[in-house]
């Protein structure tokens, strides 16, 4: 049994515009398909170009899809009622990306599609990432980190520009 210590970094950010606003710069910048039929079709592509075409269809301008979108606020509510605020829990990415990074370093499938998180506090709406470069350093693997990189880039750039 092997447990290894990983130093995680964490992008995070503060909006001060409302988190419906910002839920909808994000929801305008990545793509939206349907998992259940995406999952189908990857299953049935024969070659890594039908791949390609097939993720080119999927993602939006940034490039990044959603593969899941959980509202974990609704735990909070329960309990909380209206006082709750709202939190969001968004999985993100790109299958080809991923297929990168994990060419070099097959761990890299564990932490894709990336978290983003999405709240609600007192001081403003909070967006925050665990920088994908950050959870592969351990692996001492250029390549794959030169791409989670450029991953971070493209999740940082997206968080950014739907904040302000």
């Amino acid at each position: 049994m092997a447990v290894n210590r990983v130093e995680i970094q964490r992008f995070s950010l503060v909006s001060h515009r409302p988190i419906n606003q910002v839920l909808a710069a994000l929801d305008a910048a990545i793509g939206h398909p349907d998992m259940q039929a995406f999952s189908r079709s990857i299953a049935t592509v024969k070659t890594s170009a039908e791949l390609e075409q097939l993720v080119a269809g999927a993602v939006g301008p940034t490039g990044l899809m959603e593969f899941a979108r959980f509202d974990m606020g609704a735990v909070f509510r329960l309990y909380q009622g209206e006082l709750a605020r709202p939190c969001y829990r968004l999985l993100v990415g790109n299958p080809l990306i991923m297929r990168q990074m994990a060419e070099q370093v097959l761990d890299a499938a564990s932490y894709a599609p990336v978290t983003i998180l999405i709240d609600e506090r007192e001081d403003g709406v909070h967006l925050s990432y665990d920088r994908m470069a950050s959870l592969l350093a351990p692996y001492r693997n250029a390549k794959a980190t030169n791409v989670a990189q450029e991953l971070d880039a493209k999740v940082e750039k997206l968080l950014t520009e739907a904040a302000s």
